[in-house]
Formats: structure tokens, sequence, C-alpha cells
């Protein structure tokens, strides 16, 4: 059932596992949001130990009139303790908050993220312009201390990214996703609307890599995505990780004196695999070139980021 035209209903999503300390920060953007209150937050605490519960709860009384939260608890067995089944069961919440209304749009964040407060603002306003899917850029946290070889890592791979993206709108541009763009669509921030979540059955409860496998079923489904600049997030520069393959986990690879962090596609790997969209593009749409993508083997990573330059790996 599809409501009426109107308003976008919303519901945020937020994973966690053991963050009683970075829990509040989250919940106090969220509860600063231009958006009308009080917001719906859903906080899925699963394998969690520390006080999480308590402080949740206490910051909803608090701020009662900012955020509608609903908490749930889940002690998922060893197998199943990882992102994936985490991260679905906070949208499957989300989507039974918002109920069978198709137009109503989840916004998901990880428990150490720290949005501005235009954050929901600016996801649903990317929808109202015919889109299904928003990724969020993430930038690094500046209320934290980030070493000095983490911050110059940082820096040479969103120049890294930013040249893949002149590459891809140049070759094979996309007329819902326009320059200027980010690249980023990460459980960090990422908005889709019921419909489209429905329709590709959830979040997969895969170990890692649940954002992006998500969205790249759901584009294979013919869902639009797009990377405004406008929707972004804070991340922090922890190393110390809740989830395998996960921010913190990048964070500790670029706090390493290894440069295996630093590997990557060169940009001429990135030019021919935008011909090759482009060419599958013009003969199936968007869908098709995400449908047959997901099935070709990765990309070599034959060169080191370094910054203000791409060196070749030795």
């Amino acid at each position: 059932m599809t409501a009426d035209a109107g308003p976008r209903r919303v519901c945020v999503c937020v994973p966690a596992r053991d963050e009683a300390e970075r829990l509040p920060r989250l919940l106090a953007a969220l509860a600063a949001q231009d958006w009308p209150s009080p917001l719906p937050v859903v906080v899925a605490l699963n394998n969690t130990s520390d006080g999480s519960r308590a402080i949740a709860e206490r910051f909803a009384s608090e701020h009662e009139g900012a955020l509608t939260l609903h908490l749930d608890e889940q002690t998922f067995p060893p197998g199943a303790a990882h992102a994936g089944t985490a991260r679905r069961r906070a949208m499957d919440l989300g989507v039974a908050v918002l109920g069978e209304d198709d137009r109503a749009i989840l916004l998901t964040t990880d428990a150490d993220a720290r949005p501005p407060r235009d954050w929901v603002r600016e996801n649903v306003k990317a929808i109202e312009l015919g889109v299904d899917l928003v990724g969020g850029a993430l930038t690094l946290d500046e209320d934290e201390a980030v070493p000095p070889l983490v911050r110059s890592r940082w820096e040479a791979l969103s120049a890294y990214w930013r040249a893949v993206r002149e590459i891809e709108d140049e070759i094979d541009p996309v007329a819902w996703d326009p320059w200027p763009r980010h690249g980023d669509h990460t459980g960090g921030s990422l908005a889709t609307t019921v419909a489209a979540y429905r329709a590709v059955g959830g979040i997969p409860p895969i170990p890692s890599g649940e954002d992006a496998s998500f969205v790249m079923a759901a584009r294979a489904l013919g869902f639009r995505l797009s990377h405004p600049p406008s929707v972004w997030t804070r991340v922090s520069a922890r190393t110390d990780a809740r989830a395998t393959g996960g921010m913190a986990a990048k964070m500790k690879e670029l706090a390493s004196s290894s440069s295996h962090a630093m590997a990557a596609p060169s940009l001429d790997q990135w030019r021919e695999r935008a011909r090759w969209r482009r060419v599958v593009r013009l003969a199936g749409g968007d869908a098709r070139v995400a449908a047959l993508e997901a099935g070709l083997p990765p990309m070599t990573c034959d060169v080191v980021v370094v910054p203000a330059a791409i060196e070749t790996a030795a």
C-alpha cells in the first residue's frame, strides 16, 4: 500500500553494539535535526554488554519532544553477530514503525557517526528530486583527534576518488546522479524508500559489505541512486572496531605503517570500466549495469595512492 502524496515520513535506523560512550553524541545530533519533531529513531542494540540501553533510554526521556526512540535489544549467535544482521534488524524495525508506506524513507547511520543538522532534510530533498536511494559523503569528525598519517592518507584517497568520479562523469554520466557528486553509499549515511527496501528484501545478512550489496541489488531492480554533495555525515577515526570490515577497520589500516590500505586500481582501469558501463547502459540501462557489474571480478589494485600523486606499486 502506498500512502497518498504528502510530506514524507522518515525513520532513522541505527545498529549499535557496546556504544555507551558514543551513542549520546549521535542521539544529540539527531535530536538537533531541523526536521519536524519528534523524529522517529530505531536503535537496535545487538550483543551489547555495556550501559548503552540505559544511556539511550535516559537520553530519550530527556529529549522526548525531539525524538521518538524505539529501542530494541537482541543477542545474535556467534555466526550471525555481524553488521549485516544488525543493520537488517534496525531497518526492518524502521519499516515496522513506518508501516506499509512505500513513499516513506528509511535512513541509516552508524552509532559513532555525527550527522549535521540538515542531514534528514537533505536526504528527503534528494529523494523528492526523483531517486530512490541516497548515499551520504563521509568526512572525519572535526571534534576528534586524528593522527597526521591517517589524515594525510584520508585526504589522498579522497583526491583519488574525486579523480575516479571525474572519469565516470566524463565517459558515462548518469542523468539522476549528476556532477558535482561524491561516491559514498555506506551504512554511515544511506537513505532508501521503503518501496526499494522491500523490493530488495531488506539488508542482506552478510558479515560485511551489506550496504554496498543492498545498493547494488536495488539498482539491479531499476531503483535510482544519487550522491548529492549536500548529503554527508561526520565519521569517527577510531580504530577499535565493532564490525568486521567497517569504518574502524579502515581507520586501523590507515594508521598502519604499511601501504596496503593505500593500494587501489589504476585510473586506466576505471576508464575501461566506465567505457564498459557506457556500452551496457546504452543497451540496457542502469539496472543492466548493476546486474552485470555485480558478477565482474574485482579490479587489480596495481597502484599505491600517496598524497598529491598516484604512484605505480613496485
